[in-house]
């Protein structure tokens, strides 16, 4: 959702995810966990896959082009800040990841507590992505309770959704590079993801519910694709003031021309596409 998912914790939500069963299951089995920040990692798929567990760094083989990100592109300083629209960041390519290390953990804990820490932040979100804090790489973190210590806290690492269902249902969603800003967006009601967590297990599982939409959200903002993107006409109508008024804040901010003009926006794409 957004911040990624902001999704505005109301009533309704709490309600939704308090109720919700673990996040992730399989199609062979039930629920299983997917790896907590401060725990140590999970089976992937309830099978033995122990890679990552004896070391503290896993890497996939060298690439031969410029698909993965380098140690540049993971270079971070805490405190994290927020990339808020329309900040080119949030449209920039985010690159694979192939580096599992104490970095991209402690870059995933950061991410936490910017997601979790509303008097420092002013967030109150469920789901962070990577680039909304400057970083661009396909990273997520999320968590559908939306309150630290409760709920799972679960990182994806290089998502890629291979089917979502057909049904599509509307749901108020918000997002944390947009603050103020709260819309309906029809989505996938479930999908089927591959990821790797946090030490570079492989992943595979279903999501639907609130997790499938709080994954969306997130895995969007991988792809460069923001929530209004999403949104029908008479909805995207609704918040474009509210639109120009950040595009307006981050003219006065930096000094720059805002890289996206409110009045050019022209509602939902046709196809739902997950494409990179």
């Amino acid at each position: 959702m957004a911040a990624g998912l902001r999704l505005h914790l109301c009533p309704r939500l709490r309600a939704f995810a308090a109720a919700s069963r673990p996040l992730f299951a399989t199609a062979h089995s039930g629920a299983i966990p997917l790896p907590l920040r401060r725990a140590g990692p999970a089976m992937p798929l309830a099978a033995c896959a122990r890679r990552g567990l004896s070391s503290s760094t896993a890497a996939a083989p060298p690439a031969e082009d410029d698909d993965f990100a380098t140690a540049a592109d993971l270079r971070f300083e805490p405190p994290l800040q927020v990339v808020k629209y329309p900040d080119p960041i949030l449209r920039a390519r985010n690159k694979r990841v192939n580096t599992f290390d104490t970095n991209l953990r402690t870059l995933a804990d950061e991410m936490f507590d910017v997601m979790y820490n509303w008097f420092l932040y002013r967030t109150d979100g469920m789901g962070l992505s990577a680039p909304q804090v400057g970083v661009n790489v396909q990273l997520m973190v999320f968590n559908p309770a939306g309150v630290k210590g409760e709920g799972e806290e679960i990182v994806l690492v290089n998502p890629v959704v291979y089917k979502s269902a057909k049904r599509l249902l509307p749901f108020e969603e918000g997002c944390l590079s947009f603050p103020g800003i709260y819309a309906n967006v029809m989505r996938p009601e479930s999908v089927k993801i591959e990821a790797q967590d946090i030490t570079g297990a492989k992943i595979k599982v279903k999501l639907s519910g609130l997790p499938a939409r709080v994954f969306q959200h997130e895995f969007d903002h991988l792809l460069g694709i923001l929530f209004f993107d999403r949104m029908t006409m008479d909805v995207l109508e609704s918040v474009r003031e509210e639109l120009k008024n950040l595009e307006k804040k981050y003219e006065e901010t930096t000094g720059l021309t805002s890289p996206e003009t409110a009045d050019n926006y022209k509602g939902t794409k046709d196809v739902f596409s997950f494409s990179r």
